[in-house]
């Protein structure tokens, strides 16, 4: 984990890989709980029967689901100490190049991208490539926009 000795430190990386995050097994007990928690509920996602006769061979994680897996693996690639708070602010940009099919083991890549200093914040733009072992494609690519507020 790299951690950021407060903004002005974190502001300096800009453009710099943060790092990589270890890799999380996808379960279908995750799939079917974010099937619960979205109203989603999908055969190709939750129906392990039906989704083995289906296009993808076996059920599939949601890609929606591999995105909100973006704070845990922030969490484990960096920290910045000194913060009053941090928030989501937004995303720029989303893709979901490769399925995840559930048994998948994924991890992320994190590269600050962008910061922009702001008033005792900093708004900063990480740009992420989530992947999942033994696939070519990238499972998620996202710009996620957050503010850090000292």
């Amino acid at each position: 984990m790299r951690i950021f000795n407060g903004l002005d430190e974190f502001v300096r990386a800009r453009g710099e890989v943060l790092g990589t995050s270890d890799w999380l097994t996808v379960e279908q007990e995750r799939v079917d709980g974010f099937a619960d928690a979205t109203d989603d509920h999908q055969w190709i996602h939750v129906d392990v029967e039906r989704a083995k006769d289906g296009p993808f061979g076996g059920p599939i994680a949601h890609g929606y689901l591999t995105l909100s897996l973006l704070p845990a693996f922030f969490q484990q690639i960096y920290r910045v100490d000194g913060l009053r708070m941090a928030v989501n602010y937004g995303l720029n940009k989303v893709r979901f190049p490769a399925l995840v099919p559930v048994g998948s083991k994924l991890r992320a890549t994190a590269r600050l991208a962008e910061v922009t200093p702001m008033d005792g914040a900093a708004q900063a733009v990480v740009s992420t490539t989530i992947e999942a072992e033994g696939v070519d494609k990238p499972v998620c690519v996202a710009e996620s926009v957050l503010r850090y507020f000292a």
